[in-house]
């Protein structure tokens, strides 16, 4: 059965929803959320967004931001008891339930009806529905689509419209992405005649940061950028240490990356933050054909787009670097062929 029959069999009837997204949740995780949430709504669902942390406070303007649910020590009970009494849970922008880290017990024994929207490579099998489209550029793209697919496209208003643009709007970094397509920007465009303030949205994402936070970046720039012309990369690694001293809130390293990437000559950039207890967590970007999920698949238990992609170590950051460095000659060649 295609995914719209199915999704209009199964939301015939006012549900009890419960929709979530990955840990540390980005514009577009949160964005297609709420988005989805308010479509939802609208049809008479009872929905609750439920994120398995927290996320940067510069998404706190985005419509719907009030009613979310973070899953977290004082409100892990309530969060629980609304998954597993849950009739449909949709799960967005992720394709793994380790993404939800402490969640994923709930959502994994949840009787509830699994629907996964998303747009990374090698979606896990855990979901009874799967809408998965690795060419999309949001997953905020797809919700849209969805909606416009689902007859219902009169029902997208203003705050829905904010929410999915502020999610297409990052992730295709301002659009300047290749999965930046035609389709891309007619959404967009479609939004801004629904009455979307996409300068607004701009502003409250891209510059509104704290003083802090901009010592911080300061500081990265002038004492962290690290440029290795030989293999045409650039990394960044930041201790706990000095996240702490410069009082880095959720949020404040999210875009450090792109600093680096921005570089002449520059294909590939990689971002390695000590999060212990966590993990060293590893963020990498690269331009063209440089396929950075590969190596994070191969090297750091990570995975994601090709150009965009994520990865961990248990090891210390020291070390971790020292790993990085050491799998730069395997991809020399492909580094230096970029064009």
């Amino acid at each position: 059965m295609r995914i719209i029959e199915a999704l209009q069999d199964l939301l015939q009837s006012p549900r009890r929803v419960v929709i979530t997204t990955h840990h540390k949740p980005d514009a577009d995780a949160l964005g297609s959320s709420l988005g989805w949430a308010g479509y939802l709504r609208k049809k008479g669902h009872s929905v609750t967004v439920v994120t398995p942390s927290d996320y940067p406070k510069f998404l706190a303007w985005m419509p719907g931001n009030g009613e979310v649910l973070e899953f977290n020590a004082r409100n892990r009970a309530r969060a629980e008891a609304l998954v597993a009494n849950a009739e449909v849970i949709f799960c967005l922008d992720f394709n793994a339930l380790s993404r939800i880290h402490d969640l994923a017990a709930s959502v994994r024994e949840s009787k509830a009806k699994k629907v996964m929207i998303d747009h990374h490579l090698q979606p896990e099998d855990f979901a009874d529905l799967v809408f998965s489209d690795p060419a999309a550029a949001a997953t905020a793209q797809l919700v849209y689509q969805l909606i416009v697919d689902l007859g219902d496209k009169a029902l997208l208003d203003v705050p829905i419209g904010e929410c999915l643009y502020a999610g297409v709007m990052t992730d295709t970094g301002s659009f300047r992405h290749p999965t930046t397509n035609s389709q891309v920007h007619r959404m967009a465009a479609e939004l801004i005649e629904l009455g979307v303030d996409t300068n607004r949205i701009h502003r409250l994402i891209f510059d509104n940061v704290s003083a802090e936070r901009l010592r911080f970046l300061g500081y990265v720039l002038s004492k962290k950028l690290v440029v290795l012309p030989d293999y045409r990369t650039a990394y960044i690694a930041l201790t706990g240490e000095e996240l702490r001293r410069f009082r880095s809130q959720t949020g404040d390293t999210e875009g450090l990356v792109n600093y680096a990437l921005s570089l002449e000559n520059v294909v590939m950039a990689a971002l390695i933050i000590d999060r212990s207890p966590e993990a060293i967590k590893l963020s990498l970007r690269s331009v063209g054909s440089f396929p950075v999920n590969e190596l994070t698949r191969k090297h750091f238990e990570g995975g994601g787009h090709r150009n965009a992609a994520g990865g961990k170590t248990h090891l210390t950051l020291e070390a971790t670097v020292e790993k990085f460095l050491g799998a730069l000659p395997e991809y020399q060649a492909q580094l230096l062929a970029v064009s």
